[in-house]
């Protein structure tokens, strides 16, 4: 399938998660600004966002499965809309058990209905360079440390964090609804082709997937992988705060880090396509454990630096081969519903490093075991996708293993 239409599917993909997630991920952003205003804990505003995280996995599998049904563009202009509404209501929460309602539960649910029905989205238009595709998407998504964060840091430097997270709504529903639009079901679902184009496993049912040993592995190497990363991303600016370092030049940390993802999107992913998804992604999940662990023994600007560019490299670039993974092993009239729940225990890994990374710090008043533990993360998760092993070939009406 070669049709150009395809790369506007990309663009729309990678729009929409760079707006998405990085309103999301905003909040490590406003975590101190909003903890000195209302005197609520950083454990407790770093809970919404564990919450967010939690509301994402309940929410991954459900959006992937209506995407299968109804197509992706509702679903994800219905989460566009909601994320937009959320945010502008978290902002006049006047309590925190109202903010991590508002905040964590629904921008963390509206968000996933980006993720998962834009994946499956672009594996289906793509049969040549999907790695790529994805990873392109992907990218997107990774442009928010350089774009949301550093507008979000300005407006609570120049602004109350009320506004500033207002301001963030707005943006978000004037970007995110028009890129809804441009986004279309993949024609081989409506061809009547789809039994050869979905290859060797196409009369597998979902039933079926979702007992399998390689579902079962994706979902614990998502897991793992994600909560490898999740404390790192969101406490790593609060930890160079304690450090000594102003807040307008912490936040850049974050901005490096997801600049030398785009890189380490598009590179694994083209290595993806060269030498194999899962052997690319097993060496990349390695590297992640001790590029993460390298974080602990830094406390200057520059060496911020260095580790976030190992790290953002890393973790951005290993994200999207899941996705390739998934779509060379289970028919596409299923991808909404595996990317979605293999989303779902990545936003369950994710959900582990606010919480732990908070009660970490305020209780040592270091982060340096939460750099330990997210070491430990990054070995199991290489350890699962070793066992992972392909469907074997088979005739067509076999019971796949």
């Amino acid at each position: 399938m070669n049709h150009p239409y395809r790369w506007v599917i990309v663009a729309a993909g990678g729009l929409l998660g760079c707006v998405a997630f990085g309103a999301m991920f905003s909040l490590p952003v406003f975590l101190r600004p909003m903890a000195q205003d209302t005197g609520w804990s950083v454990t407790g505003i770093s809970t919404a966002m564990t919450f967010g995280f939690l509301a994402m996995s309940a929410a991954s599998l459900a959006w992937g499965s209506l995407s299968d049904r109804f197509g992706p563009r509702p679903v994800v202009l219905a989460g566009s809309v909601v994320l937009a509404g959320s945010l502008a209501l978290a902002s006049r929460a006047e309590s925190l058990a109202g903010f991590q309602l508002l905040f964590g539960l629904l921008v963390g649910g509206a968000t996933a209905a980006i993720f998962a029905p834009m994946m499956a989205c672009v594996t289906g238009w793509f049969d040549t360079q999907r790695s790529l595709a994805v990873s392109l998407v992907s990218a997107g998504m990774g442009m928010a440390p350089m774009t949301m964060a550093p507008l979000a840091a300005w407006l609570v430097t120049e602004y109350d964090w009320r506004s500033a997270m207002l301001a963030i709504a707005g943006i978000a529903a004037a970007l995110m609804a028009p890129a809804a639009l441009l986004v279309r079901r993949p024609p081989a679902l409506d061809a009547a082709q789809e039994m050869v184009l979905d290859g060797p496993q196409s009369d597998m049912t979902v039933a079926q997937a979702v007992r399998s040993r390689q579902f079962i592995l994706l979902m614990l190497a998502n897991f793992f992988c994600c909560a490898t990363h999740s404390g790192p991303i969101f406490h790593t600016v609060s930890y160079a705060v304690t450090c000594g370092i102003p807040m307008i030049a912490a936040v850049t940390i974050y901005s490096v880090e997801g600049l030398a993802g785009m890189a380490g999107r598009i590179g694994f992913g083209l290595a993806g396509d060269r030498f194999g998804a899962q052997r690319v992604l097993v060496i990349g999940l390695l590297a992640q454990a001790f590029a993460v662990l390298a974080y602990a023994s830094v406390s200057r600007l520059g060496g911020f630096y260095a580790v976030a560019v190992a790290v953002g490299f890393i973790y951005a670039g290993t994200m999207p081969l899941y996705a390739v993974i998934i779509r060379e092993n289970f028919p596409l009239k299923m991808m909404g519903t595996i990317i979605g729940a293999t989303a779902m225990a990545g936003s369950l890994g994710m959900s582990t490093g606010p919480l732990l990374g908070g009660l970490v710090y305020d209780r040592l008043g270091s982060y340096t075991l939460m750099y330990v533990g997210s070491w430990g993360m990054g070995l199991a998760a290489m350890g699962v996708l070793m066992a992972f092993r392909p469907f074997p070939a088979r005739r067509t009406g076999a019971m796949p293993a």
